[in-house]
């Protein structure tokens, strides 16, 4: 009968070998999903103070967004709205021109009359001097 103690304690030993070697195992996932969360952030700050580097990086496709949003939103994580990636990837000087141009107040219509074409289809001939009234422009 000596056996089944013997057995009995090998089967513990065992066991605490494999529960060791899950928490060795849980520890080192936790520790590699930790540095990944940890990149993600620094890229996303990186993002949203518009530091991303155009050449080194890709915008993901809507698609793929589309199904990481879904699937952040189906299991209650939270999704942060960052603007799109070809605006985050676009170069500096780009987004300046596109700011300007969105902000850019429309060029005002000029007021006033415009000389109309003579009797042989052609306008008279633009001048500098503006105070001659007596010109065929205004006489047309």
């Amino acid at each position: 009968m000596t056996g089944i103690p013997e057995a009995f304690a090998r089967f513990r030993s065992d066991l605490e070998a494999a529960v060791t070697r899950g928490r060795r195992a849980a520890a080192a996932a936790g520790e590699k999903n930790a540095a990944q969360r940890e990149r993600n952030r620094r890229l996303a700050e990186q993002a949203k103070a518009r530091q991303v580097q155009p050449d080194r990086h890709a915008p993901t496709s809507p698609d793929v967004q589309r199904v990481a949003t879904g699937f952040r939103q189906h299991r209650g994580l939270p999704v942060e709205q960052l603007p799109p990636g070809a605006e985050l990837l676009s170069p500096e000087k780009s987004r300046e021109q596109t700011d300007a141009n969105a902000n850019a107040v429309p060029p005002r219509p000029v007021l006033g009359s415009r000389a109309v074409a003579g009797p042989s289809g052609q306008l008279p001939p633009e001048r500098g001097d503006d105070e001659d009234f007596s010109q065929a422009r205004i006489l047309y």
